[in-house]
């Protein structure tokens, strides 16, 4: 398996300032996306069409279509790049809507997920790497002490 970085709970926690931030952000950015949506959807009067037919109608239309269609287009690349700066730190997000993202770490020796979500003060849990979200449990004082480089 390739990992990238490997995360003390110090390293990992000292990131989370700057990871709260940054994910606020996308999550509002992904609020942004959905009101364009919304507003591309009505400027072109076509409900029922799919993404793709939505988006070449936009394109061939009004002017105002053509400008929301744009507006949406920066909003989703804004978005993706705003994702892909988040993993460049050298964080795994598990799930956009929530913010979930882990961190790799170890544990007596063996590699786990240090897991943070959005809004935690902290990296309080780890898990599995096979084990998800579901898996998770908290990082006791005696955990601590075990997650090592």
């Amino acid at each position: 398996m390739s990992t990238s970085r490997i995360w003390t709970i110090e390293e990992a926690n000292a990131l989370v300032p700057r990871l709260s931030s940054m994910i606020g952000r996308q999550l509002a950015l992904a609020s942004d996306v959905e009101r364009c949506w919304q507003e591309l959807v009505q400027a072109v009067q076509s409900p029922a069409a799919t993404p793709d037919q939505l988006i070449e109608m936009a394109r061939n239309g009004s002017e105002l279509a053509r400008a929301r269609e744009r507006e949406l287009s920066e909003k989703i690349a804004a978005y993706e790049s705003g994702w892909q700066e988040i993993e460049e730190l050298g964080v795994v997000v598990k799930d956009q809507r929530i913010g979930l993202c882990d961190f790799y770490g170890r544990l007596d020796g063996a590699l786990v997920w240090l897991c943070w979500r959005y809004g935690e003060p902290a990296v309080e849990h780890y898990h599995g790497l096979e084990a998800g979200y579901a898996g998770r449990k908290p990082i006791t004082a005696e955990r601590r002490r075990q997650l090592l480089n």
